[in-house]
């Protein structure tokens, strides 16, 4: 009987062997289906919050251009709000500086008829003394060159003495001139040569002067000086000469000098002393205008440098050592706000030279 050979590679094997294979990409085609489904649901949520993203990135951008516009808008309008601040400082300069001049107007007419009436008669009486008396009188007296009308009717009493054969006046033209407190002396700096001119304490200042001309007589020499951080005669041309009244024209055009000098800059005492100094023959009758102590002394200090109060009393101190010796200074001082220590150094200097000191009112002359 003859014997069979056996075969591993039989039908039975390979039958084996391709249901095994049918198995695995079976199975694996299973597992590529459910991988492609959750591929595709994530890569939709992926695109939903991309989506979602984008959106709030949108959202932020057009608040951010909301942002800026505020914020633009709101510059422009601080930038008008400082402009209208600007605006109504000046304004408000503009009318206090017309309510001290109604002010001043409203003086004389709230007088009653009843006292001009009786200040008339006073007058009419006092002119009747006065003529009776013309044949008796100096040489000097009713020999006015100039007058001087104020605003109403009032008595020109001050206690100063117009003597002397070589008067000065010293006029102080520094900033400060223009108003009595900082705040209104910034505002008044800051503007025009005009607007500055008109400013009510300069222009009190200058009808001072103007009333003070009034009493000097005829063959008088005398010199008007505006100081600031230097010191000038205001009439052009005649620093360090003394001129002569003839006819009262060289006292008007000192006037009218002073009308159109408008105050600016520093004040030292020390160049104004000394121009006092330097006049040949020296003055015999000094007058000073002026509202404190000096912010510098022989030059001007450096802008960042602070002029504290005890400094600016060494600069008055040593102002005083340029004094022409035994010579009185009249002082008529027109007090700043936030200077305590000026009268007093003030009416101290007037004395110790046998001086008058004077505060005068504001509406005086």
């Amino acid at each position: 009987m003859a014997r069979r050979q056996f075969n591993v590679f039989n039908l039975s094997f390979l039958d084996v062997m391709a249901c095994g294979l049918g198995a695995v990409v079976l199975f694996f085609m299973v597992i590529n289906a459910q991988v492609a489904t959750r591929a595709s649901k994530a890569n939709v949520e992926l695109q939903a919050e991309t989506n979602r993203l984008e959106e709030e990135v949108l959202d932020g951008r057009k608040k951010l251009v909301r942002v800026r516009t505020v914020l633009e808008s709101d510059r422009s309008k601080k930038l008008s709000a400082e402009e209208e601040q600007a605006r109504l400082e000046e304004t408000l300069a503009l009318l206090r500086e017309q309510l001290s001049e109604l002010d001043n107007r409203s003086l004389a007419q709230v007088e009653s008829v009843e006292d001009l009436q009786a200040d008339i008669e006073r007058l009419e009486a006092a002119k009747e003394r006065l003529a009776s008396q013309t044949s008796e009188a100096t040489p000097q007296t009713g020999r006015r060159v100039r007058s001087f009308i104020g605003d109403g009717n009032r008595q020109y009493l001050t206690g100063m003495k117009m003597g002397g054969n070589r008067v000065l006046i010293l006029v102080d033209a520094s900033s400060s001139m223009l108003a009595r407190t900082y705040v209104n002396v910034i505002r008044f700096r800051n503007m025009s040569e005009t607007r500055r001119l008109r400013a009510p304490k300069w222009q009190q200042t200058v009808k001072t002067v103007d009333w003070l001309t009034t009493q000097i007589v005829p063959g008088t020499r005398f010199q008007v000086y505006v100081f600031n951080e230097t010191a000038e005669s205001v009439v052009s041309g005649t620093t360090g000469q003394w001129l002569e009244v003839t006819d009262g024209s060289e006292l008007t055009r000192a006037i009218d000098a002073l009308r159109i000098t408008a105050p600016e800059k520093g004040t030292s005492l020390f160049n104004a002393f000394k121009a006092a100094n330097d006049l040949d023959p020296p003055p015999d009758n000094i007058y000073l205008l002026t509202d404190g102590l000096p912010t510098q002394g022989k030059t001007a200090p450096s802008k960042t440098e602070n002029v504290r109060a005890d400094k600016r009393r060494d600069f008055f101190e040593r102002a005083i050592r340029e004094l022409p010796s035994r010579v009185p200074l009249n002082v008529l001082l027109y007090p700043m706000d936030g200077d305590p220590q000026a009268p007093g150094l003030m009416w101290a200097l007037a004395v110790s030279t046998r001086g008058s000191f004077l505060t005068p009112a504001r509406d005086w002359p």
